[in-house]
């Protein structure tokens, strides 16, 4: 079963990790979470579960407004050739969530670090990071080295290249 939003932060928490959280009605796009704009403050993500031809999986971690080139993003992502979206199914089992709920906070999920997650530099130029805990029902805010401390106590690597244009 996946973690549960408590459960997550439960983990922060024990990391000495603190966040705030607002609630809000549940959010699909970027567009719909645009509205909250001027109430959370610091960088928004948008979220890309891809799968590359050998089934890597990676979760690829951008500002809201980024412009990413799904054409070229192999070559920096380090991917087997092109990617694609991964398939629903594959996105529960791996991280917990649905689409429309994907979140960097979905690797506490990944216990098998099957995921490699990528973090525009970009984004990580800001100091707070917005993200959904798990549901897309709330947004989470997070220190920005607070969040690679988070990446890597799920034993991942939080790899930070420059991936959006």
């Amino acid at each position: 079963m996946p973690k549960t939003e408590a459960e997550l932060f439960a983990f922060l928490a024990d990391l000495g990790i603190d966040v705030s959280t607002r609630r809000h009605p549940p959010l699909f796009t970027v567009a719909d979470s645009q509205a909250l704009r001027g109430e959370i403050a610091g960088g928004h993500t948008k979220n890309l579960f891809l799968k590359d031809k050998k089934d890597n999986f990676f979760l690829v971690s951008v500002g809201e407004e980024a412009v990413v080139d799904l054409k070229q993003i192999h070559q920096v992502i380090g991917a087997a050739g092109r990617v694609s979206f991964g398939r629903p199914e594959m996105l529960m089992e791996l991280l917990g969530v649905v689409p429309g709920a994907v979140t960097v906070f979905g690797l506490i999920n990944d216990t098998g670090q099957r995921v490699k997650v990528v973090l525009d530099q970009a984004l990580m130029g800001h100091a707070m990071i917005n993200a959904h805990p798990l549901t897309n029902e709330a947004t989470t805010s997070i220190a920005a080295a607070d969040l690679v401390r988070f990446v890597e106590a799920t034993g991942h690597d939080a790899a930070i290249l420059k991936v959006s244009a």
